[in-house]
Order: C-alpha cells, then structure tokens, then sequence
C-alpha cells in the first residue's frame, strides 16, 4: 500500500525536511539499542563516543531513561522488545535486606552476566527511586496496550509488584501518605535541595500505585482461586491512592486565590485548635515572583512540602505527570495549561522545555548545591531546558483533549498552536546541535556545558512529541481505576 497519495514531486521542501529528520532520528534511535542476552533489551542512554578515558555510565541501560524508548516501541509493534525489558528489570529486581524491592538505575551485560547500579557507581552513591516508580507503569501500559493479560497475570509480575509495594507502603513516623527520599534521588539527580518529598516522586508514587492496583486486580479476576494478599492489598492500597492525592491537592496545589488565603492565615498554633496554617508557613517566605507568575487563572503544583519552607518552584516533569495520571481534575489541568501559556517566555524560551523555575542564584546557589559547578545557575537541573521533557506535556494535553474535547476549545487551540511552536523549533535546531542533552542559559541557546550529543531520550522525545501532535495518543491504556473517588474529574 502506498504510504502517501501525493507524488513525490508535488511535496513541499518543508516536508521532505523534515522526513529525512524524522528518518534520521529513527536511524539513531535504533543505534542505541543494545542485546542483552542474545535478544535487544534496551536504549543506552547516549550514542557512545571515545570519552578520554572516562569511566561513564552512557554506555548502560537506564530505566528510567528507557520510558518514552519503550512507548515509542509499543506504537512501533515491537512489543516482544518491550517485554523482555521489562523482565530483565525484573529479574533484577533487589533481594537485598535494606533494599529489597527495589529495582535498578541501570544495567549492562559484561562477560554474560548482568550487571547492576543500584546507585553504587553514581555521583554521591545515591540510589535513584524513580526507576522503581516507573516500572509498574510501564508494565501496565505494555499490557493494556498489547493485551497481554497473561504477562500482567504472571507470577514473577505479581511477586514484583508485591515486593515494591514492601517497599514503598512502609509506616512513617511523619505520618503522611507521601514517600520520603533524599537529594539527588530521581531525574534532580544532583544537590539541589530536593529532599523530602519532592514532586516528582509523589507524583510518581501516585501513578505507580494505581498501576499496581490493576495489575493486582488483573491477576486477581482471572484467578480461579481468590488470593486472600491481594484481597487484602487492594484495598489498601486504594485508599493510600486517595490519601495521597488528597494530600498533594490539598498542600501542592497553588493559584492566585490559594496563595492569598495562606499569606493571611495565622502562625505560631499550638495545641488541638483547627490548623489553618499546618506547616507554620510565614508570609514572608512566599516569593513575590509568584504574583505574576500565577496570573488570575493559572494554577500548578509546587515543588515540595516542608515545615516552614515549602519549595515554590515549577518542576515541568512532576507537573506534566501529574495531568498524565489524572491525578489533577480536568479543570485543575485547564489551570496549568494556562499558567504554561502564561509564562511560556520563561519555560518554552528558545529551545522548550525548562526543568525548573526560577533557578538558585548566587549565595543560594552555592549553599543548596554545594557549589556544584553542573549546576551553576540556568544549567542542568538549575533551570536548564531539556527537549527530551515536551513530550510528557504534549502528552498530558492530548489525554485531556481525548477526554475533554469540548472543554475550552479556545485555551487547547492556543495552546496547541504553541506546542507546533516548539516542535518546529526542535525540527530545526536538534539536528543541527547533534541531539544534546540538554541546553544552558535564560533562553536556553547554548548546548549544555557537560551536554552529552546524540542523546537517546532527546532523540525519541523529539519522536514522540511529532507523533502526538499528529496523530494523537495512540496508546491502548487508562490510569483511572474502577469506581474511583481519585481520578480525573
């Protein structure tokens, strides 16, 4: 069947461009892939060049990294890839005492053997929670996608979802439903003050919990014999989801209106009275960036809850995840659309998409990030802008666009006509700059100092973004769970 009804000669240079573009970068993104036990497993996470002898972990299987690679897969029909990642995962899934459950950073094949990082070989040995968080939610979209309800039933799946369920679902002594890391833990993986219970992570949590409630509820419906675990693990796990979001709604989400009550509420309570202000919040430490930056109708959730200094800065990924899950209402969604339209000079600039607003500056800078020179202000994780994060936004819209389609026809045109924007933008500038990780400076001009080129997730992040704004998501999948009092109003 031909592929396309228009001669060849009729078409325009533009769209000859930008084919060659597109082949070129499904040319690269094969180049990644790797074999892992005589079949291909996975991306690594850069095209390798001689690094001078530098002991870099590029050459190495992350799997966080290997999210939007293996969605890209999945719409490709290359579902037999997919799920051997995600069994070697899960075959490498940590059995040991503080932190079984776990599964890894990354992992490569040396001599026949699989290979490992738990956080062992990263800058500051810290290990990363995010790639655990990211595993369920893959597998739930591999096997909704593909229907492959016998995988999702598979007692190795069952068992791995039932060991980071330990893992994460563990008393507190704080309290609170959220999951408590260090710094340098997910995607911010150097010091930027991040500890606690950061964005991303929550958001994460929320997403990977739900899709262990329907893997567990799968193996569950088509088990003859009904498992007294999971008809006690359900439950409860379903009402940590409800817990969770009610929490991050109540305590994350800020707008004009929300900010104005807290800057009147009162501090210093003691005692059994109502807490009006429970985190003892001073109006002087709310930043008066914030005014213009919300707007009258903008709204987001903010970086971090922490007694008496909470962190007000727009994080892109936790945010777009945030509309992905379903975690805000469609209304709340509306509201962040609008703040990105708002300040798309501040997030979109000249090469979209920022990780972070504002970046720490000057004494703060040096303070909170230990001087860290890949962090220097407008760089990195410092207000860095990293193509390989519009896809996630171009997500969120077109799942709220699938859902919602009549609902202000006039902001998603806008803000549809800005993300067309953006990815003419990457068309024209990603080649040129050989795929770079990611881009310093206030309107993000300049490849990044320590960027890594040919990199895998910019690669398919450019793929992705092109194949959602086209075509729309694709993807045979829903996060919302039956009868549910949490999702996406």
């Amino acid at each position: 069947m031909s592929k396309s009804i228009i001669p060849p000669r009729s078409r325009s240079r533009a769209s000859l461009k930008e084919e060659k573009i597109i082949q070129s970068a499904e040319a690269h993104l094969e180049r990644t892939l790797i074999k892992v036990r005589g079949h291909l497993a996975g991306a690594v996470a850069a095209i390798e060049y001689p690094s001078k002898g530098m002991s870099l972990n590029y050459g190495e299987v992350f799997l966080r990294d290997n999210v939007p690679v293996m969605i890209h897969l999945l719409l490709k029909g290359r579902h037999a890839l997919v799920r051997h990642f995600l069994v070697l995962c899960m075959d490498l899934q940590s059995s040991a005492l503080q932190t079984r459950g776990l599964f890894p950073t990354s992992f490569i094949e040396k001599e026949g053997e699989l290979v490992a990082d738990y956080g062992q070989r990263s800058i500051g040995r810290i290990s990363s929670v995010d790639a655990s968080l990211w595993w369920p939610i893959l597998c739930w979209i591999y096997v909704s996608h593909v229907q492959d309800w016998q995988f999702g039933c598979d007692q190795r799946v069952q068992r791995a979802v039932q060991r980071l369920l330990d893992l994460v679902m563990q008393p507190s002594v704080a309290g609170t439903p959220v999951l408590f890391v260090p710094d340098c833990s997910f995607m911010i993986d150097r010091p930027m003050d991040v500890w606690g219970a950061p964005l991303e992570i929550e958001v994460l949590l929320y997403g990977c919990l739900k899709c262990c409630v329907h893997l567990m509820e799968l193996a569950q419906h088509h088990n003859a014999a009904p498992s007294r675990l999971l008809s006690q693990r359900i439950p409860l796990t379903r009402q940590w989801i409800h817990d969770l979001r009610s929490y991050l709604l109540k305590h994350y989400w800020v707008t004009s209106k929300t900010i104005q009550v807290l800057r009147r509420r009162p501090t210093e309570q003691y005692g059994d009275v109502q807490h009006l202000n429970e985190f003892n919040i001073q109006p002087t430490f709310i930043p008066d960036w914030l005014q213009d930056w919300l707007d009258n109708r903008g709204g987001y959730l903010i970086g971090n809850v922490r007694t008496g200094r909470p962190d007000y800065r727009f994080f892109t990924l936790g945010n777009s995840l945030a509309c992905i899950f379903g975690l805000l209402t469609a209304p709340q969604q509306r509201a962040l659309f609008r703040l990105v339209l708002h300040n798309n000079n501040h997030l979109m600039a000249q090469m979209p998409m920022r990780i972070c607003h504002p970046p720490m500056e000057g004494q703060e800078w040096a303070m909170k990030t230990g001087s860290d020179p890949k962090n220097w202000p407008w760089s990195y994780h410092n207000g860095g802008h990293w193509p390989s994060l519009l896809w996630y936004l171009v997500m969120a819209v077109a799942l709220h666009d699938k859902d919602h389609p009549n609902a202000d026809v006039l902001l998603t045109g806008q803000l549809k006509t800005l993300l067309e924007r953006c990815y003419q933008i990457h068309l024209s500038q990603l080649p040129r700059q050989q795929w770079a990780e990611y881009f310093d400076g206030p309107t993000g001009t300049w490849v990044g100092q320590q960027a890594r080129t040919y990199q895998t997730w910019t690669i398919v992040g450019f793929l992705l973004t092109r194949e959602l704004l086209r075509n729309g998501c694709r993807l045979n999948f829903s996060f919302a769970l039956s009868q549910e009092t949490s999702g996406r109003a």
